[in-house]
């Protein structure tokens, strides 16, 4: 792995995506939104994070955020270890997803393809880490964050998606205790 990708300062801020395997949009209820919105939540209130713009996306997550208690790393391991594991069982349990098994199928394809897995695989492995070292690249890492909703054409204006931090930085409310400096 190139030493771009790494968390190299403990203490940095950083931008962070990761994706489901196979890039699956997966994030189309709003059951699992709310999985990785609740657990966001836990680990700004819990564990030390302080997370400055998120979106979550259909089958990936843009994380703006820097670790106070944690290493970043291991903060962005927990985080994703957790909610895989709760994903899979809300997939599992969820009688109204129609598309329950091809879900559960492909999770178990790309965990048996990857040695570091017992059975399943929810989250690709890599989050390609940047630290953030000036003002300009710091927003500009927010705006990208914002944007990626109106890109997609989900929404006009990136504060009208609801899974994103843009609506803080417009004065409305968030899903998420988010830091504007």
């Amino acid at each position: 792995m190139s030493r771009n990708y790494k968390f190299l300062n403990p203490e940095g801020l950083y931008f962070v995506s990761f994706a489901t395997v196979f890039w699956i949009d997966v994030f189309v209820r709003r059951i699992y939104f709310d999985c990785l919105v609740e657990n966001l939540n836990y680990c700004v209130n819990e564990q030390g994070l302080v997370i400055y713009a998120w979106c979550i996306m259909p089958s990936h997550m843009h994380l703006v955020f820097k670790s106070t208690i944690k290493k970043p790393a291991d903060m962005i391991g927990g985080f994703k270890s957790y909610t895989s594991r709760k994903l899979i069982r809300l997939i599992e349990s969820n009688m109204q997803e129609s598309r329950r098994e091809w879900l559960l199928n492909a999770f178990q394809k790309a965990g048996k393809a990857n040695a570091n897995n017992l059975n399943t695989q929810f989250w690709q492995q890599h989050n390609h880490p940047i630290e953030l070292w000036s003002g300009h690249v710091i927003q500009q890492k927010i705006d990208y964050t914002h944007n990626n909703p109106v890109e997609a054409g989900f929404v006009d204006n990136d504060y009208e998606y609801l899974y994103s931090s843009a609506r803080d930085y417009c004065g409305i409310k968030g899903l998420v205790k988010v830091l504007i400096e």
